[in-house]
């Protein structure tokens, strides 16, 4: 068993983690004041009205950072396993796609339940 950096079972997790890291905290920073289609965590529910959208961002990049962590210490797999063929590709971007429905997911689970009395 030999350690391999070039294993996409180790670059798809720890470069998606650190991108989910940078944009949740650039987010967290400087969060999107008005609802647009641009730049923020943009949804049917979360473009409702100000208040939601407000909420959607910040819970979105706090949400970001956790799953970015997750995903980067993740890829410590790669580093110990390292699949013949496709299957590391595919195990690398299913751990990605894995974290973005779940961080959709959460959020809208949370803006739900912040905002039942809407509905």
């Amino acid at each position: 068993m030999s350690i391999s950096l070039d294993n996409p079972l180790f670059i798809i997790p720890f470069s998606t983690g650190l991108v989910f890291l940078l944009v949740g905290l650039i987010m967290l920073k400087f969060p999107p004041k008005k609802i647009n289609g641009l730049y923020g965590y943009r949804t049917t529910s979360s473009m409702k009205n100000q208040k939601r959208w407000d909420f959607s961002q910040k819970f979105s990049a706090i949400e970001l950072i956790k799953l970015g962590s997750v995903l980067a210490l993740t890829s410590i797999i790669g580093l110990i396993y390292n699949p013949d063929g496709n299957l590391g590709m595919l195990l690398g971007l299913g751990l990605m796609i894995f974290m973005v429905v779940l961080l959709i997911i959460r959020v809208e689970k949370a803006i739900k339940n912040k905002f039942k009395k809407e509905e």
